[in-house]
């Protein structure tokens, strides 16, 4: 299985939107890539959490001992909402951290992306809207 940067890589090396959208729902059944989707362009989403990048140390990828595509599940707890609305700050901000720290640098790299709501070159809102059209409010 790949990873979700891997993933997103191949959406951005394709040219035409159709082969994008095309690679996009290749990848439905993964949730993970569908969760940074929509932590990336779902305004109605609040992350509860500093802007930029936490101090935190990246593992060498190689031996990263988790992966994105089974720690997606904690984003609940990094957004404003019900799972996380008795956290407190600094518990959500070491959660945040021990999840950077254990996945992948490069989705590592995505993540802290998707919490500034920064969008993903080569990906656009339009392109995750037409691949996945419940997936972001409109």
């Amino acid at each position: 299985m790949k990873y979700v940067f891997e993933m997103l890589d191949e959406v951005k090396s394709t040219k035409k939107i159709e082969d994008k959208i095309q690679v996009l729902q290749s990848y439905n059944s993964i949730w993970a890539l569908k969760d940074v989707l929509r932590g990336t362009y779902d305004t109605s989403l609040e992350w509860d959490l500093p802007k930029g990048a936490p101090p935190f140390e990246a593992n060498q990828g190689f031996n990263a001992p988790a992966n994105l595509l089974q720690e997606h599940k904690q984003f609940k707890y990094l957004v404003i909402g019900e799972a996380s609305k008795n956290l407190p700050k600094l518990r959500r901000e070491m959660l945040y951290i021990k999840l950077l720290e254990s996945i992948h640098p490069k989705d590592a790299e995505v993540v802290i992306n998707m919490t500034s709501q920064k969008n993903i070159t080569g990906v656009s809102k339009t392109v995750v809207q037409k691949a996945f059209p419940n997936l972001i409010p409109t």
